[in-house]
Formats: structure tokens, C-alpha cells, sequence
């Protein structure tokens, strides 16, 4: 049975209205939600950036959702304190937190003032990182010392099982390298064809057999024409490739690298209708493809409009 989840954006909505969001969607037929991990909206447009971590402790705790996060155990946080957030959730919510593992952004994670490492120093230290949180849920004493250092480090707190650590990929590479030792894939919503691609190279990588959880972006309205205007507004910064990430350090200069996207630039990265049947045609063919779980982002600001129409036609999917 796929779950159906919705996406909160704390890029883009208050902490306060993702909570009521998140409760919404549960009454209105969503089975599970995800959210982002951000110290920095990617545009002024957006404007927030709450505490992933505060906000998913009230979120458990006011639904009964499984909850997911898009995090950098290794960057501006580090993973001895990520693996005790992780495990204090899991312990109050037991089987219902998992969490997402990537390499980072520059607009987050370089805030610290520390060098900011190529592709290939991030992937090494994250993995270091998925195996120092790993070696603390089972309740062991860590000394570490490589791209990261840990030093005398043990968990008191321990969840009652290791919450899953998923690979989040945006390319076939990342895929395939994540493959042999995540728990599971995310990535988000791209053409089918790159799409089929990344999927495959998870599983040839390691991954076979593995759940897979796909994010999907989407900008639903009153109208086509509304959905598309909106979708431009707040995410025209969001469609370039992963390189972007590598440099780009503020809003400002998402701001001004998106600064000739069109609308037709962001309707080749949203999926854009005001049709609440077309979407869900959108959604079975991700179903098709073999994903478990699909997290829905609606990039537009009127989310309770999306809430409301979509969540009971969702049993459809199931």
C-alpha cells in the first residue's frame, strides 16, 4: 500500500501554518508527510526558514504521521547531535521518523565560515556520517576520526530501532553510490525518462529491493494560468541542475541567477494543472515506476485550496 504524504516547505511557510497544514492533511486524507531542513529560504520571495528539527516534534506529535527530513548530517550540524535528535524522536514516536541523507547545499550549510568542500569530500564525509549515527543508535561508544572527528561520544537515549537513513539523489550517480548503503531512495520529480534513470542506477548500485520515495513538485491553483504564475513566483530559482548548488551561497544570488526564468522554464520542472484528475494521472504513473511513498510539494502559496481537493481523491492511488 503506497503512502501519500505531503511536503512541508519550511522554505516557504511559517513553522506555525506547516503545523496546521500537516494536521489538515491528515484529516483531509494524506497518510504520512516529509519536510525540508533549511537555515536559508533559496529566495527572498519564499521567505522563511524555520527549525526543522523543533517543528518535527510538534508536527509527531499532533498527527499520527510517519515524518521524514531532507537533512546534511554534516555540514553546519553534526551527526553525533543529529543521530540524539533523530533517536529522542524515534523514542517518543517509535516507527514513525526516517530521514533523508545528503551532501548539503552551499546556501546551508556554508554558513559556519568553514571551507566549503567539493562533491567528493561531501559524499566521503557523509558517509563517515551515516556511520557514526548508525554506530550510536546500536548504542555504541564513538571515536572517530576522518573527515569528521567524534571523540568519546555515546548515546544514553537510544531508539527503540535505528530510524532508516535514505540516500537523497538528484542524479544517477548519487543514486548508484547510495545504493549499497542507504536504507532506501528519494529523489524528486524530473522528466520520466531521467527519472527511470536515477531509479535504475539506485538499484544497480546496491539498492534492489529497497523502497523508494519520490518527491513530487507540483503547483495546483484555481486555474492553469493562476497555478503557473504562482509556481513562478516562489520556485523559478529551483530549476536549475545541482552544479547551481555547488556555488550559489545566498538568496540574492538565486535571485539573480533566476532572474530570465520563464514561466515556461519553471512548467518544465512543476508539474502545472489546476486539474485535480490530471495531477493524480501524474501521481499513478509514479506509482507505475515502482515508488512506495510519494510526497506531494506544492510549490504554489495557497495550500489549503490543494489540501482540501486533493487529499480525498487520494484513496484513488491506494
Amino acid at each position: 500500500m503506497p503512502l501519500i504524504g505531503l511536503h512541508a516547505s519550511h522554505e516557504q511557510f511559517a513553522p506555525a501554518r506547516l503545523l496546521d497544514l500537516v494536521r489538515r492533511a491528515e484529516a483531509a486524507g494524506f497518510d504520512a508527510a516529509m519536510c525540508s531542513d533549511h537555515f536559508h529560504p533559496w529566495t527572498e520571495a519564499q521567505g522563511q526558514s524555520g527549525h526543522a528539527w523543533s517543528w518535527l516534534g510538534a508536527a509527531m506529535a499532533v498527527t499520527a504521521l510517519p515524518l521524514g527530513v531532507v537533512t546534511s548530517p554534516a555540514g553546519r550540524y553534526h551527526p553525533a547531535v543529529v543521530a540524539q535528535a533523530a533517536a529522542t524522536l524515534e523514542q517518543m514516536f517509535p516507527g514513525r521518523f526516517w530521514m533523508a541523507a545528503g551532501s548539503g547545499e552551499a546556501l546551508n550549510e556554508a554558513i559556519t565560515g568553514q571551507r566549503w568542500p567539493s562533491k567528493a569530500e561531501r559524499n566521503a564525509r557523509l558517509l563517515e556520517a551515516v556511520a557514526v549515527m548508525r554506530a550510536l543508535w546500536r548504542g555504541e561508544a564513538v571515536d572517530h576520526r576522518g573527515a569528521i572527528t567524534v571523540q568519546e561520544a555515546r548515546l544514553y537515549t537510544l531508539p527503540p530501532a535505528p530510524p532508516p537513513v535514505f540516500v537523497a539523489a538528484l542524479s544517477e550517480e548519487t543514486a548508484r553510490w547510495g545504493g549499497g548503503w542507504a536504507d532506501g531512495l528519494i529523489t524528486v520529480s524530473m522528466p520520466r525518462e531521467r527519472l527511470r534513470r536515477v531509479v535504475e542506477a539506485f538499484r544497480e548500485g546496491g539498492g534492489e529491493g529497497k523502497p523508494l520515495r519520490l518527491q513530487v513538485k507540483l503547483a495546483y491553483a484555481g486555474s492553469d494560468a493562476e497555478a503557473l504564475a504562482g509556481a513562478h513566483a516562489q520556485w523559478r530559482a529551483n530549476v536549475f541542475g545541482g552544479e547551481v548548488s555547488e556555488v550559489l551561497r545566498t538568496p540574492a544570488q538565486y535571485e539573480a541567477a533566476a532572474a530570465h526564468v520563464t514561466p515556461q522554464d519553471v512548467a518544465a520542472a512543476v508539474r502545472v494543472a489546476a486539474d485535480a484528475g490530471r495531477q493524480l494521472a501524474w501521481l499513478r504513473e509514479d506509482l507505475e515506476m515502482g515508488f512506495d511513498a510519494l510526497y506531494l510539494h506544492n510549490v504554489h502559496p495557497e495550500q489549503e485550496r490543494f489540501v482540501d481537493d486533493l487529499g480525498p481523491r487520494l484513496a484513488g492511488l491506494r
